[in-house]
C-alpha cells in the first residue's frame, strides 16, 4: 500500500538536493497560511470602521500586485538569473519588510498607510520568487518528475494553509495580528537561509544568450494550449477576490466572530486542499481540457453554500469541498508550463505566468470590493460562485468545438510529456 500510495513521489523524495529544500519551503507556507488572515485581519484593526472593505482591498493588492512592476521593471537584471537565487531575493526582501510592520505594530506607530506601504514593499519580488520556485524544481529533477514535484509542493503549501490560519486565528485572539506578520517575516528568512545554503547555484547566463523582456508572453500566446490556459486560469482566479475580500469582512462585521472563526473557513478549505493535492500526482495521464474544466465547475459549486448565506458548519464544509477539487489545478497548469519551456527562458515564462495572476488576483480584488460594498458580501460571494461555473462551462464548451483535432491526429493534449508526438517540448 505504501508503495502505491508513493509510486509518483518517491523519484522526487530520494533526490538529496530537493530534500534538502524541503523544510524551508515548509515553514514558509506555513507562513503563509498564517498570513491569508493576519494581513485582512491586521488592516481591520487599524482601519476606520466605516472603510473596511476599502482597505481590506488595498492591503490585500498591496501585498502581490507591486510583483507585476518588478516583473518588468527588473527583468534586465533577474531573468537568467536560477531559480535558487530567485526565491533568496524574494524570501529576503519579504522576511525584512514584514519584519518591519511587526516592529512598527508592536511600538504603536503602524498605521494603515504604512502598513499598505510595507505590504507592497515585500511584494517587489514576488513573481519572480514564485518562478524561482519551479524553475528551481525544473532544475534539479527530469521532466518526468516535475508533476510529482510541483504536487508535492501543492501538499506542503495546502498543509500550510490547512494549520496556517488555525495558528494565526489563536495568536490574534491573542496577541493581535502584528505579531502573526512577525512570524511570517521569520518564516520567509528562514527559506532565504534555506535556498542560499541549501540549492545549487547556476550562474547566470551570458548576455545575448538568454531570453528577450519579451518572450515570457510570446512563449505563451504563440501556444494556443497555453494561451487557452491562461485566458481560463486568469478568470478563475479573478472570480475568487469577492470571496477573498467579502469573507473576513462578512466574519468581522456580519457574524462578528473572532478571527478564530475565520481560521476555520481557511483550515477547512486547506484541509480539503491537502487530500486533492495528494491526487495531483496520480493526474499525469489525464486530458488538460476537460481536467481543468472540470475543476472550475466543481470549485464554483462548492462555493454556492457561502454566497446562499448556509449555516456556518455547511459553508466550512463547502470550503473544504473547494480546496480538494482546486488542489491538483496549480501542479498539473505548472507542469505544462515547465515543459513548454526552454531553461534559458524558463523563468522568464513563469515570471510572465505568475504576473499575469497577479493582474488577475487583484482585478478580482477590486471587483470584490466593490460588489461588497454595492452589493452586499453575500450577493458578492454569490456571484463568484455562479461566475466560477459559468467560466468552466465555457471551457469545456471551447475543449468540445476543438475535438475536431483528433480527426487529424493531433490527440488531446495531457498532462506530461507521455502526451507529445515529437521530440522536445512542444511551444
Amino acid at each position: 500500500m505504501y508503495k502505491s500510495w508513493s509510486a509518483p513521489y518517491a523519484p522526487v523524495l530520494r533526490n538529496a538536493r530537493v530534500r534538502r529544500l524541503l523544510p524551508g519551503f515548509a515553514t514558509s507556507f506555513l507562513g503563509d497560511g498564517m498570513s491569508a488572515i493576519a494581513v485582512a485581519w491586521l488592516a481591520i484593526e487599524i482601519a476606520p470602521p466605516d472603510r473596511h472593505s476599502m482597505w481590506v482591498s488595498l492591503a490585500i493588492a498591496a501585498y502581490t500586485f507591486p510583483g507585476v512592476i518588478g516583473t518588468f521593471a527588473l527583468a534586465r537584471l533577474l531573468r537568467r538569473r536560477g531559480g535558487a537565487q530567485l526565491v533568496t531575493w524574494d524570501a529576503t526582501v519579504r522576511g525584512l519588510s514584514l519584519g518591519a510592520i511587526a516592529i512598527a505594530a508592536a511600538t504603536g506607530v503602524l498605521n494603515i498607510w504604512l502598513l499598505v506601504t510595507l505590504l507592497a514593499l515585500s511584494s517587489v519580488l514576488h513573481s519572480w520568487g514564485s518562478a524561482g520556485v519551479f524553475t528551481l524544481l525544473a532544475e534539479l529533477l527530469p521532466e518526468r518528475d516535475h508533476l510529482p514535484a510541483n504536487a508535492l509542493l501543492s501538499m506542503f503549501i495546502q498543509t500550510g494553509t490547512l494549520i496556517g490560519p488555525l495558528v494565526a486565528g489563536l495568536l490574534i485572539d491573542w496577541q493581535g495580528a502584528g505579531w502573526v506578520i512577525g512570524l511570517d517575516a521569520v518564516t520567509f528568512l528562514v527559506l532565504a537561509a534555506s535556498c542560499r545554503f541549501g540549492a545549487p547555484r547556476r550562474p547566470p547566463a551570458q548576455a545575448g544568450q538568454g531570453p528577450s523582456r519579451a518572450t515570457g508572453l510570446r512563449v505563451m500566446l504563440a501556444d494556443p494550449r497555453l494561451l487557452w490556459l491562461l485566458l481560463l486560469t486568469f478568470g478563475f482566479y479573478a472570480l475568487y477576490g469577492p470571496i477573498e475580500v467579502g469573507l473576513p469582512i462578512y466574519v468581522a462585521d456580519y457574524q462578528h466572530a473572532p478571527a478564530s472563526q475565520l481560521a476555520w473557513y481557511f483550515t477547512a478549505f486547506g484541509a480539503g486542499a491537502v487530500a486533492g493535492g495528494l491526487a495531483a500526482g496520480y493526474m499525469r495521464d489525464w486530458p488538460l481540457g476537460p481536467t481543468v474544466s472540470g475543476i472550475v465547475i466543481g470549485v464554483g459549486v462548492a462555493f454556492l453554500p457561502l454566497g446562499l448565506g448556509a449555516p456556518t458548519i455547511v459553508a466550512v464544509t463547502s470550503l473544504a469541498v473547494a480546496g480538494f477539487i482546486y488542489a491538483p489545478y496549480g501542479s498539473i497548469t505548472v507542469a505544462l508550463f515547465q515543459r513548454s519551456t526552454t531553461p534559458d527562458s524558463r523563468a522568464q515564462v513563469l515570471a510572465a505566468r505568475s504576473t499575469v495572476m497577479i493582474i488577475a488576483s487583484q482585478a478580482g480584488v477590486g471587483l470584490g470590493g466593490v460588489l461588497v460594498t454595492t452589493a452586499g458580501v453575500l450577493d458578492a460571494m454569490l456571484f463568484t460562485a455562479a461566475g466560477t461555473i459559468a467560466l468552466g462551462i465555457l471551457g469545456a464548451a471551447t475543449v468540445s468545438l476543438t475535438r475536431h483535432r483528433t480527426e487529424t491526429g493531433e490527440d488531446e493534449p495531457q498532462l506530461t510529456s507521455s502526451a507529445r508526438r515529437g521530440p522536445g517540448p512542444r511551444s
